[in-house]
């Protein structure tokens, strides 16, 4: 397989080593006297709560020089520590550089030599990367989250936190995990895919991406299903991409990751409860707050909850081309899981209506998923037809296939294209988009 030299969330081809500017700790004669000074200077700055830059200054040095004493290190040796103390006082202790690291899309830290890491599609185990006991994990989630007004305790055992560069930040400790406190970091990428990218990478065909493109300029509404990092936002990212300059734009996300190239943007961020269990605002409440906003477009980042009403009722009552991402196996159960969360929201209305709610609303449902060999691509491409006796019928017009696995671990299929014409191509050609015909002949 030909290497791949662009980098995006759906398919990462590493082409140099990671963190090559780093000291190889591999290199070291002596890891086991380097792991035991590391550790001991590191517990000290834990026992003695010595987090901020001023501390250091009166302190590491000294601190250093102290517990080295005696030891016959090289240069490369001691400067290998002071970066490790660097990073436990400026950064944030030992995945500082794992974050840097612009290669590594997620971090999981699953106890103190159980590091994670998600490297070109593929999650593997970084065994250069440890820390020195449960305390060393919290109290690095601790000085992460600070900074944002979170906190982590056995009172406040989960966390959720937007990092300043973007990146998701959860954490869960004891008694909530039985194993220890766990860390996992979705992180955000500078550089954000688009359709070329998406084309370069198989991702999907040609005739795949003029349609998409027709569907979200005929303002259809558009639900993208898939699990946990198939890339869901990152495809929310790139259809929005195709929105005129000239709409006004609301965004509306947990984390904000979406970012539009539009002038006429407004974002929305959802906030949590304070320390005195006040002043959340959930999505619902800004999907409804949207509503009063004049929007041409509204974007719901993530859609899992009450605000399902809401966005569906949107949606019916004049504000098309509204897009959203949720969790789902396929386009049909992506459906399902939206009458759920009515349902759950304990709206008291009829199944049948509810159903009839979703088949008015939703015109276009695309799923997106990770495969063995830790490529994104979209499989399935379906349109709402109507009912068959009580339930919505969808009908798939793109399709991938998968053949089969070769030796190397790469999945091997095609793309498919039912050849009838879509529902939803009289609604493109009157927005103008008629030059699809030689799709579907």
């Amino acid at each position: 397989m030909a290497d791949r030299k662009f980098v995006d969330e759906f398919n990462i081809k590493v082409e140099k080593p990671r963190m090559e500017n780093v000291i190889d700790y591999d290199a070291f004669p002596n890891k086991v006297l380097l792991e035991e000074l590391r550790n001991k200077i590191i517990q000290n700055l834990i026992d003695n709560n010595l987090d901020t830059k001023e501390t250091l200054n009166e302190f590491i040095q000294e601190e250093i020089d102290r517990t080295l004493e005696g030891y016959d290190l090289s240069d490369i040796e001691r400067s290998y520590i002071n970066n490790l103390i660097d990073n436990e006082v400026n950064g944030s202790g030992p995945i500082t550089e794992l974050l840097d690291d612009t290669n590594i899309t997620e971090i999981m830290v699953n106890g103190p030599n159980e590091v994670y890491i998600e490297l070109d599609g593929k999650v593997i185990k970084d065994n250069s990367i440890s820390f020195i006991n449960d305390s060393h994990i919290v109290r690095t989630i601790q000085r992460m989250i600070q900074p944002f007004g979170r906190t982590i305790d056995t009172a406040n055992p989960m966390v959720d936190a937007r990092l300043s560069d973007g990146s998701r930040l959860n954490a869960i400790i004891p008694p909530l995990s039985l194993k220890g406190p766990i860390l996992t970091i979705r992180k955000f990428k500078e550089e954000l895919a688009n359709i070329d990218d998406f084309l370069r990478f198989g991702t999907l065909t040609s005739d795949m991406a003029r349609f998409l493109e027709a569907c979200v300029k005929a303002k259809l509404n558009i639900v993208i299903v898939g699990g946990t990092g198939s890339g869901k936002t990152t495809l929310l990212n790139v259809l929005s991409s195709f929105i005129g300059n000239d709409e006004r734009i609301i965004t509306i996300e947990d984390a904000a990751e979406l970012r539009l190239k539009q002038s006429h943007v407004i974002s929305l961020e959802t906030r949590l409860v304070n320390y005195e269990g006040e002043g959340e605002v959930t999505i619902r409440d800004l999907v409804i707050n949207s509503l009063r906003m004049r929007p041409d477009r509204i974007i719901v980042g993530e859609v899992r909850g009450k605000e399902a009403f809401d966005m569906l009722q949107s949606m019916n009552t004049g504000h098309t081309g509204s897009l959203t991402t949720m969790h789902a196996n396929s386009p049909i159960d992506g459906l399902n899981r939206l009458e759920t969360m009515i349902l759950m929201a304990g709206m008291e209305i009829p199944i049948r209506a509810i159903r009839e709610y979703i088949e008015n609303a939703i015109d276009i449902v695309i799923q997106v998923e990770r495969l063995a060999d830790g490529r994104r691509k979209i499989t399935d491409i379906s349109e709402v037809i109507g009912f068959d006796k009580d339930n919505i019928e969808i009908r798939q017009i793109f399709g991938f296939k998968q053949t089969g696995i070769l030796e190397n671990g790469d999945v091997t299929g095609e793309f498919v294209v039912n050849k009838t014409i879509p529902k939803v191509y009289s609604r493109i050609k009157v927005h103008g988009a008629d030059e699809l015909e030689d799709i579907f002949e």
